[in-house]
């Protein structure tokens, strides 16, 4: 009895061993933030800017003349400190030398947060004396010119020592799908990555249309022998998420290999908004649709819209004084308007502007105002005609209800009806809305008097929110100076 017992357990089929492993979980598994990068380019790309603003820093210093003393060394440590903290890597994507690009580059916007830093410490320690000013000045003016400068030297040097041979890395590309060719695309644009082989399909003839045949390495059955015999150090896999099983037996396969292995999820079938990784605790999380303001981009966003509407409230309160006045003796009612709006996330929040009509609607059907609307003063025309109306607003942004840039806020009543209508309307709400926006740069500023040209209106606003950049933002306001004089849009 007992030996026909350890037989039958001897004989107990043992469970699928990809399934088995697939399915373990440890609440210490973690996943890290990483790279596929060698090291050395890591540690190159991290302390390339970095290095380039120290330089420039002793550059200004050589230029006029400036004896490179300790108290320079020491700003130059700060400095390079500070800037690792702060300052991106530079992309050695190839594609990013063009001009739109470079107006686009985060280098403003962080060489603005690296200057305030060092300047705070600089009157915090009692030492801006030690330095010329003149070469301080120059420092800050020219060196985000000089790093972009130097990124685009640095893609240009990366292509070459890739081309010449030092970068020994290969790469194979399982699923001859549109992720797999997006990704293929990037990876062939870029030599300083290394040398795409090819794809890996099971499909054949019309099925992979417009793809050379000499990129169609073998199927799925051919990868492990391909890898052992030409040494493949990363492979990526960009089969869909419902090939479980496919993906579960190719992993077991590669375990004989010394490849590196990646999985790639298709995330363009969607419509993505500020697509990006993060890790929740050591789980990845990969969001399609995100707000631009996290993490230090809503830092510099929120002290951006602080320091201009506290410099333009401390420049303009007269002119809102004198406003306030006319309206109040030109038309019976409050000088200021308020209304409820959107806010970020959809909360309701108070809008102010100075009252521009003869009734304050809020409630139910609100009309938008038209060309001779009736309803509105005659001083409150002038008002609307230069967008002077919409000065109090500046205490909305100080207030952090609103933004000095972002998508226009509509009356509560036109939200109900147009998310109703318009795929993607809600999504203006992911950040706070704004004074002036890029809709209304780009023409679609004032009435909407057709579905079409809101449409068009959130096309621009959801543009916005993918591009935004605090460039971007200085872009807007100041076409918007430009507009208030011009814009026949405005009544």
């Amino acid at each position: 009895m007992r030996e026909t017992a350890q037989a039958k357990v001897i004989r107990a089929p043992l469970p699928a061993a990809p399934r088995a492993r697939a399915n373990q979980w440890s609440g210490n598994t973690r996943v890290q933030r990483g790279t596929a990068e060698p090291p050395s380019l890591t540690l190159l790309k991290h302390t390339f800017n970095p290095a380039v603003i120290v330089l420039t820093l002793l550059w200004c210093a050589l230029l006029y003349g400036q004896p490179i003393t300790t108290s320079y060394f020491a700003l130059a440590v700060l400095t390079f400190l500070v800037a690792a903290q702060i300052v991106s890597d530079p992309i050695l994507d190839a594609s990013s030398n063009d001009l739109s690009a470079i107006v686009r580059h985060r280098i403003f916007g962080e060489w603005l947060m690296v200057s305030a830093v060092l300047l705070f410490m600089a009157f915090a320690f009692k030492v801006t004396d030690t330095f010329s000013r003149k070469v301080i000045l120059t420092w800050f003016a020219v060196t985000p010119f000089v790093v972009i400068a130097a990124q685009m030297g640095l893609r240009r040097f990366a292509a070459f020592s890739a081309l010449r041979g030092s970068i020994t890395q290969s790469h194979i590309v399982i699923g001859a799908n549109e992720c797999g060719r997006r990704l293929a695309q990037r990876l062939q644009a870029n030599p300083h990555l290394g040398t795409f082989k090819g794809f890996f399909d099971d499909r054949i003839g019309d099925r992979l249309a417009n793809l050379p045949d000499e990129q169609v390495l073998g199927t799925m059955t051919d990868i492990a022998q391909y890898v052992r015999l030409n040494a493949v150090s990363n492979i990526y896999i960009c089969l869909p998420i419902r090939a479980e099983e496919r993906v579960l037996r190719l992993m077991e396969e590669l375990r004989d290999t010394t490849a590196s292995v990646y999985f790639v999820p298709d995330i363009f079938m969607f419509d993505l908004m500020r697509a990006q990784l993060a890790e929740i605790d050591g789980i990845p999380v990969l969001a399609v649709c995100e707000t631009p303001f996290c993490g230090m981009n809503g830092v510099l966003k929120r002290a951006s819209d602080i320091v201009f509407s506290s410099a333009l409230i401390a420049c303009l309160w007269p002119v809102m004084l004198a406003i306030a006045l006319g309206v109040k003796l030109t038309s019976p009612g409050p000088v200021i308007f308020k209304q409820r709006r959107y806010g970020l996330y959809g909360e309701r929040i108070q809008v102010y502007k100075f009252r521009t009509m003869s009734v304050c609607e809020d409630a139910g059907a609100v009309t938008q105002a038209r060309r001779d609307d009736p309803r509105v003063t005659a001083f409150g025309r002038f008002l609307r005609r230069t967008s002077l109306d919409e000065l109090p607003q500046l205490f909305n942004v100080l207030f952090g209800t609103m933004s000095m840039v972002g998508p226009r806020p509509h009356a509560v009543a036109h939200n109900e009806e147009y998310r109703k209508l318009i795929d993607g309307y809600m999504l203006r709400h992911k950040v706070r809305p704004g004074i002036t926006g890029w809709a209304q740069v780009n023409g679609f500023r004032g009435e909407t008097e057709s579905l079409d040209k809101m449409k068009r209106r959130v096309e621009y606003d959801l543009h916005y929110l993918r591009n935004w950049s605090l460039g971007l933002d200085i872009t807007i306001l100041l076409r918007t100076v430009r507009l208030v004089v011009r814009d026949s849009n405005a009544y």
